[in-house]
């Protein structure tokens, strides 16, 4: 078994057809929110990602077939003033799990966070995702506080 992990050339139609088909297969899992995405995101999500400068995709294929996605956008930590890396989306098809495939992702995108000069790496995970949350602790994460006073760190959101 091959395993490859390449950073994903937006202008490649091949990559763009790859990144889609993963992130809609991620959305549709139950940890990614049980829906497809939109037609409209599907038709436009690479063009849209090939315009930015601060977004990274890292795609893993098994014998050429693609497997997993990782998508990161890059942030800034004021207090380090330094940039950092969020990763967004962390998907593996059903087929290809329990092969490491994600912590080979992880490994990789931390490789180019160090070598970019970023201060941290951050992600959000889903309390009932314990599955994840084991691998990330593996991987070196952790919740994030400044102090057991005030408790650890909430994700919000407000949709636009």
């Amino acid at each position: 078994m091959q395993i490859t992990l390449i950073q994903a050339d937006y202008h490649n139609e091949q990559h763009g057809k790859d990144l889609v088909m993963l992130l809609n297969a991620y959305a549709l899992d139950p940890m990614g929110g049980g829906e497809a995405l939109s037609d409209e995101v599907q038709q436009n999500l690479v063009a849209t990602l090939a315009e930015r400068n601060d977004f990274l995709t890292l795609l893993c294929y098994v014998d050429g077939t693609p497997a997993g996605i990782l998508n990161c956008i890059e942030g800034f930590s004021t207090f380090k003033c330094k940039p950092l890396l969020n990763i967004h989306d962390c998907g593996v098809l059903k087929e290809y799990r329990g092969l490491g495939l994600s912590q080979k992702l992880f490994v990789e995108v931390e490789k180019i966070s160090r070598a970019r000069g970023y201060c941290k790496l951050t992600l959000e995970v889903l309390e009932g995702n314990v599955i994840a949350q084991n691998a990330y602790k593996k991987l070196g994460f952790t919740g994030y506080e400044l102090d057991e006073k005030t408790g650890k760190a909430m994700f919000w959101e407000k949709v636009l």
